[in-house]
């Protein structure tokens, strides 16, 4: 960690936020239908009515999306047909979305985004920084495109610092951040955490900023962008971490029933983790089952 804190990338997030949000365009009439309250049993959805584009990959984008749409959102995940994926990763994180293939290099698939992105209340990305760019998806060119959109950008290293355009992902993120040392306890082989915790933390906090920024455009009808990063979190937790507190290298054993939810899905039983958090008299589970990957029709329902 102390060489990661003397880097100059390192010293760069070490003094920053654990994301960063910019106000975007003029006010516009934008505005959601309020969310009512429970009635006859239906759960109180904060993000009903919203429209979120996903192109996100992996987990902590997915993650985002997929809490978003456990509060309500319409989830639409886009990926290019060329990009594999990995089926059980899909199964995990396309929980109440609907998932289609769109090929942006066609005319044919940039006239289909045109017409989801002009009914979009969220765009959420998590390629490479400016990967997307050239299909008009940068925060700048949607916000004038279309006044009053929420942006988010997902990068493994954020900024600023000379690592900011980099690709990476959570477990390579923990090595140079001082993670991978701190978990090996004296080890010299490179520990990691029990979990992908900067990338479970970091999808919960893109949930959080959107419906944050909604809030906002509910008050004053400006869109945001909102800028999240794998290393940011990752730097949040070192600032956290006590190194004369020595715990278990892994946490004790539960009972999984208690946490898992069921469901019939065309692989077969699906056996999924119960949303990790609640709220009074919203759901406790996701509204429908993952569909198969690349199923959907690339437009709203």
């Amino acid at each position: 960690p102390e060489e990661w804190r003397a880097h100059p990338h390192g010293a760069a997030l070490a003094v920053g936020p654990l994301l960063t949000v910019r106000r975007t365009g003029a006010p516009t009439p934008r505005r959601l239908s309020l969310a009512s309250g429970t009635a006859g049993g239906t759960p109180l959805l904060p993000a009903s009515g919203v429209r979120v584009l996903d192109f996100t990959r992996v987990i902590a984008g997915p993650v985002g999306t997929r809490t978003l749409a456990l509060l309500g959102a319409d989830v639409l995940r886009i990926d290019a047909p060329q990009l594999p994926e990995l089926p059980a990763q899909h199964l995990d994180t396309g929980l109440g979305k609907r998932s289609a293939l769109l090929d942006l290099r066609s005319p044919e698939g940039l006239a289909a985004l045109d017409e989801l992105l002009a009914d979009a209340d969220v765009v959420v990305t998590g390629y490479r920084p400016g990967a997307l760019a050239k299909f008009g998806l940068d925060p700048d060119a949607l916000a004038e495109r279309r006044p009053g959109i929420v942006t988010v950008a997902l990068s493994a290293w954020g900024g600023p610092g000379p690592w900011s355009g980099l690709r990476g992902f959570d477990s390579l993120v923990q090595g140079p951040t001082g993670i991978a040392h701190i978990e090996a306890d004296g080890d010299e082989r490179p520990g990691v955490l029990p979990a992908q915790a900067l990338d479970h933390g970091t999808g919960y906090l893109i949930a959080a900023g959107v419906l944050r920024a909604l809030t906002e455009r509910q008050r004053d009808g400006r869109g945001s962008h909102i800028d999240v990063a794998l290393a940011r979190t990752a730097a949040w937790l070192l600032r956290h971490h006590d190194p004369d507190e020595h715990l278990p290298a892994f946490p004790r054993r539960v009972a999984a029933g208690p946490h898992l939810a069921h469901a019939t899905v065309a692989q077969g039983e699906l056996a999924y983790a119960r949303p990790p958090f609640t709220i009074k008299g919203g759901p406790t589970d996701w509204a429908e089952p993952p569909v198969p990957w690349g199923s959907s029709p690339a437009a709203w329902w």
